[in-house]
């Protein structure tokens, strides 16, 4: 259950993204940029609610529910984890591995001879 609510959650996010990324910004006129226009507000006109605006409300909120939804039921999962809370120990049954014995060391370089003349 916790899965396929994930997967809506991931469906729904990547619905808003592209219902966001398909809207013209409320400046997207060169105009605007300079101060044109015919709008009395800071911020422009807000016009009438399109389509993808209203897509864009809906599936921002069903983000949300689905977020807290996720929150809760992520809470009230047991936590599972792979690693067991104490190591097995060894049997006595099993021979002992020795260590490696580090290798003699090497010997030292001569010294030069002289040099004869």
């Amino acid at each position: 259950m916790y899965i396929a609510l994930s997967l809506v959650h991931v469906l729904i996010a990547s619905g808003l993204i592209l219902m966001v990324l398909l809207q013209s910004g409320k400046g997207a006129d060169i105009g605007a940029a300079f101060g044109g226009g015919s709008s009395q507000t800071v911020f422009g006109g807000r016009g009438a609610a399109t389509f993808l605006s209203k897509a864009t409300t809906v599936l921002a909120v069903l983000f949300m529910v689905m977020s807290i939804a996720l929150t809760l039921l992520a809470s009230q999962r047991g936590g599972t984890t792979v690693v067991p809370e104490e190591r097995p120990k060894p049997t006595a049954s099993a021979p002992a591995v020795p260590a490696p014995q580090p290798s003699a060391p090497a010997p030292a370089p001569a010294a030069p001879a002289a040099p004869s003349k």
